[in-house]
């Protein structure tokens, strides 16, 4: 298990180029550099002209009193903070716009890029703020309720150890009965620990996975009390008065294929310009959603067929069953988008670098059913290192920019520059490369045909000369076992599994380590719109 227990209560931060990282893609570098062949394919560039330019000319087609009315039903069971309060109350007002980041209901809030996402979803709204006093930033965390890949949000790591929800389930996630967590909420709260700040996170996800028979509630209640605090507004879409305003899309997009069409330009589009597409737009972009089922709707045989089962509609009947329960038909990851900003008076939307490659995809759609194209912010990405493994670091004169080298490189130039011999044989092969130009010539002269054979016993001899640099530096590199050693270490924590941290370890032994400081020094040292990754020590 890492070793959680350094960490202080406050944090230091640095700050690197993504690019630096050699973690993102270069399609995301080429989104933070606004490179102007992605200019097309989004409506404002991510910096505070854009969002002037924005607020300038927003037509805001949410009802904010059915928007309000329903969360105000879904925060029915649970404690609401004054700031989330005063946050919904201000949604009725013309002047408020949201800043939205959506994820899944991962147990436990899964990945540390759960909590970072939504941060700088805080952070954004109190840099609006400041820049635009007279408008009001709400930040709002989307439920990724109607998702039903379950294989996804069932597990969390934490410490290194793997807690699975093992449940045979159908559906959307947000529906998903809890009853059958209790073991997955044992062993995490076994990892928690008994102090002051793990009995409190126990409590928080005791509370959430046991009061709440619904994934999309247990969510809720934990999100909120992570992040109530902050003003942070919590939203599930899956709802038949959100859904009501989204109908006659849904009618209009399922009969025509409007998406399919839109989307499948624009991707051949970016094509062209080296971007590869990360979703696929289908002919029908919805599913039919119950209880208990969510598969999707295809046309076959003059008819409106839901997969795997006996339902079917002819377009008349389609129209009616939308018309009647809109709330059956959930959008897909090319229509959640859309979705989103025909309920939400939405100026940005944070996400990741995946996420905000597949939105410069939608933007043709967007521009057919003339809904605004919010500003797409790359979330926060940042690591975590305690003052102990930054002291390593220090000793092996390493700095954090070199530790996202891939391990065998960095231990290579390590040794290379620490070692007191001459590891490697160019020069040596200089001086035979000249020997066998020499031997070439004499072959040549004695008999042209051996020149092939001479080439031959050279490439053989590069090949063992290679070999041989590699068993020096190999043999180098144990004698500096205890350095070797240390960089494993290294490695392993701030890249577990050989990924990035936050892609894989969860926030909550941070949470034990420094309680809602942790909270709080995330949203002290994350800045939303400088675009640069964040070593917090």
């Amino acid at each position: 298990m890492m070793n959680f227990l350094l960490f202080s209560f406050a944090m230091e931060a640095q700050y690197i180029d993504y690019e630096e990282t050699r973690c993102f893609s270069p399609a995301l570098i080429r989104y933070i550099r606004q490179d102007a062949d992605l200019k097309p394919f989004y409506h404002q560039p991510s910096n505070l002209a854009g969002f002037k330019a924005l607020l300038a000319n927003k037509k805001v087609i949410a009802n904010r009193q059915t928007l309000v009315d329903a969360l105000k039903e879904q925060y029915q069971q649970i404690r609401i903070s004054s700031s989330t309060q005063a946050h919904i109350n201000q949604l009725l007002e013309h002047n408020s716009f949201t800043i939205t980041t959506g994820h899944q209901l991962n147990i436990f809030t899964g990945p540390l890029y759960f909590i970072f996402k939504i941060v700088t979803a805080i952070n954004l709204a109190k840099d609006l703020k400041k820049e635009f006093p007279n408008q009001n930033f709400i930040p709002v965390y989307w439920m990724a309720s109607e998702d039903h890949d379950f294989e996804e949000i069932n597990h969390t790591y934490i410490g290194g150890k793997k807690i699975s929800w093992k449940k045979e389930t159908s559906g959307a996630a947000g529906r998903v009965d809890t009853q059958s967590i209790i073991q997955a909420l044992n062993e995490y709260k076994g990892i928690l620990g008994l102090s002051d700040n793990a009995l409190k996170l126990s409590e928080i996800v005791q509370e959430a996975y046991t009061k709440f028979t619904k994934l999309a509630d247990a969510t809720r209640y934990l999100v909120n009390e992570l992040f109530g605090e902050h003003g942070l507004v919590i939203i599930d879409a899956d709802h038949p008065e959100l859904k009501k305003q989204f109908a006659p899309i849904i009618k209009q997009d399922i009969v025509g294929q409007h998406s399919f069409q839109n989307i499948s330009k624009t991707n051949e589009a970016l094509t062209k310009i080296g971007i590869t597409p990360q979703v696929n737009a289908r002919e029908i972009n919805f599913f039919y959603l119950t209880d208990d089922l969510r598969e999707r709707i295809v046309f076959e045989n003059n008819q409106y067929q839901v997969l795997n089962t006996d339902i079917k509609f002819s377009e008349d009947e389609l129209h009616l069953e939308i018309e009647n329960y809109p709330e059956r038909f959930s959008p897909n990851v090319v229509m959640r988008p859309l979705y989103q900003e025909v309920i939400l008076p939405n100026i940005a939307y944070i996400g990741g670098g995946a996420e905000v490659i597949y939105w410069l995809q939608l933007k043709s759609n967007f521009d057919f059913y003339k809904v605004d194209y919010p500003i797409l912010i790359l979330r926060n990405s940042a690591m975590i290192a305690s003052p102990k493994l930054k002291d390593k670091l220090n000793r092996l004169k390493l700095d954090f920019k070199d530790i996202f080298e891939d391990i065998d490189t960095l231990k290579s130039r390590w040794i290379k520059v620490h070692s007191n011999h001459i590891l490697d044989l160019k020069n040596e092969w200089r001086e035979i490369d000249c020997i066998f130009e020499k031997l070439k010539l004499r072959a040549h002269k004695i008999d042209p045909t051996l020149s092939p054979s001479t080439e031959a016993v050279k490439v053989r001899l590069e090949k063992a000369i290679l070999n041989l640099e590699k068993k020096l530096l190999k043999a180098e590199k144990k004698n500096f076992a205890d350095a070797m050693n240390n960089l494993d270490k290294i490695k392993s924590v701030l890249f577990p599994g050989g990924g990035l941290q936050e892609r894989k370890e969860n926030f909550g032994l941070f949470y034990v380590a420094q309680g809602d400081d942790f909270i709080q020094n995330l949203i002290q040292h994350f800045i939303p719109l400088d675009f640069k990754f964040t070593i917090l020590i």
